[in-house]
Formats: C-alpha cells, sequence, structure tokens
C-alpha cells in the first residue's frame, strides 16, 4: 500500500495542489495497478500529525509521500531532513502560531528522508520535471507533518517514507503573476515518478545535488 497526502488550502487560498496533485497521484498510480490512497491533512499544528498517524493505522503503508506547497520555489523539492522545531511566520488554519517549540518533546533534532531523493531526482530530471533536492522544509506545518512522519515511522522499519514539496499550480496566479508554477499535470506525474522510484531503488544514487548555502 502506497500513502500520499496533500493539505487543505491555507492563508486564504481556496485551493493546495499539493492535495490535487496527491489525490491525482494515488488515481494514477492506481491504474497502473499499484494500491494507493490519498489523503488530505488539515494544515493545523498538531491535528496534522494526529490525521497522518490514523491514515498509518488505517492502512498499513509499505511507502509515504508527504506533499506540501512551496509558493515561490520553481521545483519540486525533494525533502532530505526534517528538523524538530515548529516556527510559524503566519498562523495556520487554527489561528496557532507556535515559536522555537519542539515538533516532538526530548525527540531528535532531525531526521532524514528515507527516500532514495537522488534516485528520483534523476528519474525527475529524466522525465523533464524540473526537481531538486532540498535542504530544508521550513519551520511550518509541512517541516511539523515531515518530522511527525519520521518519528512515527521509528515503529514500522519496513515502511519508507518523506516529503515532497511543489510550486503553485498557474491557476493559482492572478494574471500577469511573474511567480513559479508548474501544471497540475506536472505536479501529479511527479509524485507518482517518486512513487515508483522509491519502489524500484533499494540504495540510493550518489550524485552532487548539495547546496552551497
Amino acid at each position: 500500500m502506497i500513502l500520499l497526502t496533500g493539505f487543505q488550502p491555507f492563508g486564504g487560498a481556496s485551493t493546495n495542489p499539493s492535495w490535487s496533485a496527491a489525490r491525482e497521484a494515488a488515481a494514477l498510480l492506481r491504474a497502473e495497478g499499484l494500491e494507493a490512497q490519498a489523503v488530505e491533512l488539515p494544515c493545523v499544528f498538531g491535528e496534522a500529525i494526529r490525521a497522518l498517524e490514523e491514515a498509518l493505522e488505517e492502512y498499513g503503508p509499505e511507502l509515504v509521500v508527504c506533499a506540501g506547497q512551496a509558493g515561490g520555489r520553481p521545483r519540486i523539492s525533494l525533502e532530505r531532513i526534517a528538523i524538530n522545531c515548529d516556527d510559524a511566520r503566519i498562523p495556520d488554519n487554527a489561528g496557532n502560531s507556535p515559536v522555537d517549540r519542539p515538533v516532538v518533546d526530548g525527540g531528535p533534532a532531525a531526521y532524514f528522508s528515507t527516500l532514495p531523493v537522488k534516485a528520483a531526482l534523476a528519474a525527475l530530471t529524466a522525465a523533464e520535471i524540473p526537481a531538486e533536492v532540498s535542504q530544508t522544509a521550513g519551520t511550518y506545518v509541512c517541516n511539523h507533518v515531515f518530522y511527525g512522519l519520521m518519528h512515527a515511522l521509528r515503529g514500522l522499519p519496513g515502511t519508507r517514507g518523506g516529503f515532497v514539496h511543489v510550486p503553485y499550480e498557474p491557476g493559482q496566479l492572478p494574471p500577469g503573476s511573474t511567480e513559479p508554477s508548474l501544471p497540475l499535470a506536472q505536479l501529479t506525474e511527479a509524485l507518482a515518478v517518486v512513487v515508483r522510484t522509491t519502489l524500484a531503488t533499494t540504495a540510493d544514487l550518489r550524485i552532487a545535488a548539495g547546496a552551497t548555502h
């Protein structure tokens, strides 16, 4: 079983491409004969992790790919690391604005993704989908869920998981906007590529995809 998640809209937006892409990618993977389910998470600290944990218990997935929106980024971002820090620049959908608070009290400082991020980068590049390995998932609800996922997966050693940020889709932007975006079909295929690559990869590639700053 493959579990994909996306978020409800936040920050006054009416849509969130992470949920649209997760839903469509699950349907695409099912059409290819894979067992896949998509779940929409609330954009609320605490509640999002509880909803994710309920989905993990219900579906017992072997692979979990959580997705979130990173407006302003021009590429699919394969997140490498989740940090144990909530620091909200804007309120979540319930009005919460935690500052310098751990995601999990007493938890480790960080967790690495167990997705093959370098192999996924190579596969996305081969599919002509703009992509990068990202060294930060921020400190908002996306990182909160990413950290919560990896913390939960400690008790599920056979399950791999990680987080992918997607850019805006064009319909979210006003006419004449210069903000980067990618079509929903490309966002959907990107998540499917990550899933297919992970299922086919036991050891990640060793290729340069780091950052100098």
